[in-house]
């Protein structure tokens, strides 16, 4: 006789290995966008990359989750929770990226901030030698044209700073996120994200 008191199990079967299978290539296009987003940052740090990377973030939060923690060496629980991580530090670095440029307190070093304050001033005397007989002219014009090239390399200063130090930001992002699943884990706090079933 068959056994038809089970019929749906092979397709249900499918369809977790087709949500996982989702699942992984959503987290995979969400992390390449975030590196899209790193690639096509040039000059200063805008705030349209908090925005990126806050949508990215809501992304992740709402269709993908923290891997479920399964017994057994092979289960792939370090990798999927490696691979989560990473890309969760990497949009929330990208999100943080111009307040970091922008405020002393979130990137303190000091050193840095006033060698780009040296080379705006720099800037500055070379917008005025370059542009001096506009003193003569219209010294409200060359005033307006030294403060706007001097800001300009201030923040592409502090740009290029800020883009050598967001990996470490990133990582330590990822970090604690690592940190914070264990702990869910660790207390039995359910996971709440749809890619957790």
């Amino acid at each position: 006789m068959d056994d038809r008191s089970h019929p749906s199990a092979p397709g249900c079967a499918a369809t977790g290995a087709n949500r996982g299978a989702g699942e992984r290539a959503g987290v995979l296009g969400i992390a390449l966008a975030a590196v899209l987003g790193f690639a096509l940052a040039s000059g200063s740090w805008q705030w349209f990359s908090t925005y990126l990377g806050m949508t990215l973030l809501a992304v992740v939060f709402s269709f993908t989750g923290p891997p479920t923690r399964t017994p057994g060496p092979g289960s792939g629980y370090a990798r999927s929770l490696t691979a989560y991580s990473l890309v969760v530090g990497l949009c929330a670095a990208l999100a943080m990226a111009p307040a970091i440029q922008r405020w002393a307190w979130l990137f303190p070093m000091p050193g840095t901030r006033s060698q780009c304050a040296h080379l705006g001033s720099y800037t500055a005397l070379q917008t005025q030698a370059a542009l001096g007989d506009l003193a003569g002219q219209s010294g409200a014009a060359l005033a307006y044209a030294q403060s706007d090239r001097s800001r300009h390399a201030v923040d592409a200063c502090l740009a290029s700073t800020t883009t050598q130090w967001l990996p470490v930001y990133a990582f330590g992002a990822a970090l604690l996120t690592v940190l914070g699943v264990w702990l869910a884990d660790r207390t039995g706090t359910p996971h709440t994200a749809t890619g957790n079933r």
